[in-house]
């Protein structure tokens, strides 16, 4: 749906538009920014809180920097709302998310003014300092190079490891630090409590602007007296907070904490930072969801509400008359504690995501046994394998895409060490509007290739307790569970728990002249399938694989034995995933069958509601039927088929 904008914003396509107004109108900017930011996502959907924080950010920025010749980056991504508006996509922006529309992430493909692509996180830094150092190479000096990192981001390891070398290239950088105390969920950790410190404490905030003003008129008087005062100011910041300066510390030079809502303030130190070389850091203390009441209140509900009424804050959730089947996330927040309760052993540890995951219903029940470890999903594979090594059996659930992130530590501490680690990967298959960053594609091709890994994808919620239930077992070792976003099939899914054997598949039906096989909840897909297909004469074979490591061989020597056709079907990519599996399968053993697969193809796939993209890559009840009716013969009489 199309949202007007307001009187300024209309006349805003690009920040050349921006430029022209004078700063006293920059506020009216803001809030009408902030009004169109409430109107469009009220009644289209997307990220909301984050971008009501990092308003006046966006304008003070485009309105200082020479965009896009200045380079800007924003971490996380989905806090750069207010960037796209201001950048050419006012009038889109109502297609933001939605299947054939812009990203909800800033996309290098979509706008020159999108420097960088940042649907995860805490990347900025060291893009940014590698746009600086190519920027110094080629003499472009007046070049400003920006990273706005926040809303978490500068808990995970990357984003210190950018710290640590940018201080020492004394590169033309720029750090904003977006500090909202928030990611998705409260921020964890150390530099959490030493940002809150800095921002809190009171003789810092009371002597810092009469400090600057003498630091400034000291260091006009030449640069011995420059240096001079530099190490005034250390000392003093390092007396008053009891601590010297983590950043100063890195060699930046540490500038704040500041209001990031007083556009004004931020425009004049924006001018100021562009005159000053080398490495800085600009510390902004902003409110996730600020200027939206219930947004301020409670900034994880409002993280991303989907559609409410504005008006009234009341979110709009579908009403059923029969009770629906309950997200893949809610059956493992409710199962992990129903087997804590029995074995006090298991752990739960997630990275930064636990209402995302359904952990947090574990870290209420049980706050000394589940961990938010922050945004570091290496940090948790290497905890989790800590704990392992002491008898313990930890559940890290970390999002398929992020555990890409820490694959090192997956091979060289878990796998190796044969350590008994439940990693549970939610959001695995096509994650639907967040697009290619956040699509578990790869984690069937990327897990199976390890040795001693079991990797196993349940068909619905009760095969997903089943396997929570088989992989705490005693000596199961390193254990992939992958299930995908969003809600079950099953309505009566807590049902006792019972343990699979490792590595054995299941007939789901029996069938004639096609085999599909397929593994975990697409495989509902295929029961939607062959539902249609027996109506109309046509009856395909369907197993469900379970595991692509080890691959159920009985199960294969059957099909392959049995039938001509076999059509495999996996929410995964195709190169290396469990269709890849099979056919290395049937080379192995001299088998001569045709086989299809079905998958996502050998591209990176945009963002749009899982029914839309599996029916773009041909995976869908529809598609799958139809390469059946390619390849089978129809009856004209009905068949009964075993169950």
């Amino acid at each position: 749906m199309q949202v007007p904008a307001g009187e300024l914003l209309s006349q805003i396509n690009f920040p050349t538009d921006l430029k022209q107004l004078k700063e006293d109108q920059l506020e009216q900017v803001c809030n009408e920014l902030r009004q169109y930011i409430i109107d469009v996502v009220s009644v289209n959907g997307g990220h909301f809180a984050a971008s009501l924080g990092t308003v006046e950010l966006s304008v003070a920025l485009q309105y200082v920097l020479n965009t896009p010749y200045d380079q800007l980056v924003w971490d996380v991504g989905h806090q750069a709302y207010g960037h796209k508006i201001l950048t050419g996509r006012r009038d889109n922006f109502h297609t933001n998310r939605v299947y054939k529309g812009i990203s909800g992430f800033p996309k290098r493909s979509e706008s020159v003014f999108d420097t960088f692509g940042v649907g995860h996180s805490s990347t900025s830094i060291s893009a940014a300092l590698g746009m600086a150092v190519a920027s110094q190479y080629k003499g472009e000096t007046d070049r400003q190079h920006v990273a706005v990192i926040g809303d978490g981001a500068m808990t995970a390891g990357l984003a210190f490891e950018a710290l640590n070398h940018a201080g020492i290239e004394n590169s033309n950088i720029l750090v904003i630090l977006n500090d909202n105390n928030m990611s998705i969920d409260p921020n964890v950790g150390a530099l959490k409590e030493y940002l809150t410190d800095i921002t809190t404490s009171k003789p810092y905030n009371r002597f810092r602007d009469d400090i600057a003003t003498v630091l400034t008129k000291i260091s006009s008087m030449g640069p011995d007296a420059f240096k001079i005062a530099k190490k005034i100011e250390k000392s003093i910041k390092g007396t008053l907070l009891k601590r010297s300066n983590f950043f100063e510390a890195l060699k930046f030079r540490y500038f704040g904490p500041v209001d990031g809502h007083d556009v004004k303030h931020l425009v004049k130190l924006l001018r100021d930072l562009r005159d000053i070389p080398g490495p800085k850091l600009l510390h902004c203390i902003t409110t996730k969801g600020k200027g939206y009441a219930l947004a301020e209140k409670d900034q994880t509900k409002w993280h991303a509400p989907g559609l409410f009424d504005k008006i009234t804050g009341e979110i709009k959730k579908t009403k059923y008359d029969k009770p629906q089947p309950p997200k893949y996330q809610d059956v493992f927040g409710h199962t992990i504690i129903e087997l804590a309760e029995a074995n006090p052993k298991i752990m739960g540890i997630t990275p930064a995501m636990p209402s995302g995951c359904s952990l947090n219903l574990m870290m209420k029940a049980m706050p000394n046994r589940a961990f938010d470890v922050g945004i570091a999903e290496q940090h948790a594979v290497t905890f989790s394998a800590g704990l392992a090594t002491q008898g313990l059996v930890p559940f890290c659930n970390i999002y398929s895409s992020f555990m890409q992130r820490a694959y090192d530590q997956v091979i060289h501490d878990v796998a190796i060490q044969k350590l008994n680690v439940v990693m549970c990967l939610d959001r695995a298959g096509f994650a639907g509007a967040d697009g290619a960053t956040h699509h578990g594609a790869y984690d069937l091709a990327y897990m199976r290739c390890i040795p001693n890994l079991i990797v196993s994808a349940p068909m619905n919620e009760e095969e997903l307790r089943n396997l929570m239930y088989t992989a705490q077992q005693d000596n199961m070792g390193p254990f992939v569970i992958r299930y995908p976003r969003g809600n079950g099939v099953m309505v009566d899914w807590q049902r006792p728990m019972k343990a699979i054997p490792v590595g054995k598949g299941r007939q789901i039906c029996d069938g004639e002249e096609v085999a599909i096989l397929s593994i975990g909840a697409i495989g509902n897909e295929v029961v939607k399938a062959t539902e249609h297909l027996h109506a109309e004469g046509y009856f395909p074979a369907h197993y469900d694989i379970r595991f692509v490591k080890p691959l159920d061989e009985a199960l294969l020597h059957e099909v392959f034995q049995k039938y001509a056709h076999v059509i495999t079907v996996e929410d995964g990519c195709l190169e290396g995933g469990m269709g890849s599996a099979v056919l290395e399968f049937m080379a192995d053993n001299n088998y001569k069958s045709h086989v299809i697969r079905l998958g996502i193809p050998d591209e990176f796939i945009e963002h749009g509601e899982q029914p839309e993209l599996w029916a773009e890559c041909g995976y869908d009840a529809a598609s799958i039927a139809a390469r059946v009716k390619e390849n089978g013969i129809k009856r004209e009489t009905h068949q009964t088929i075993a169950s």
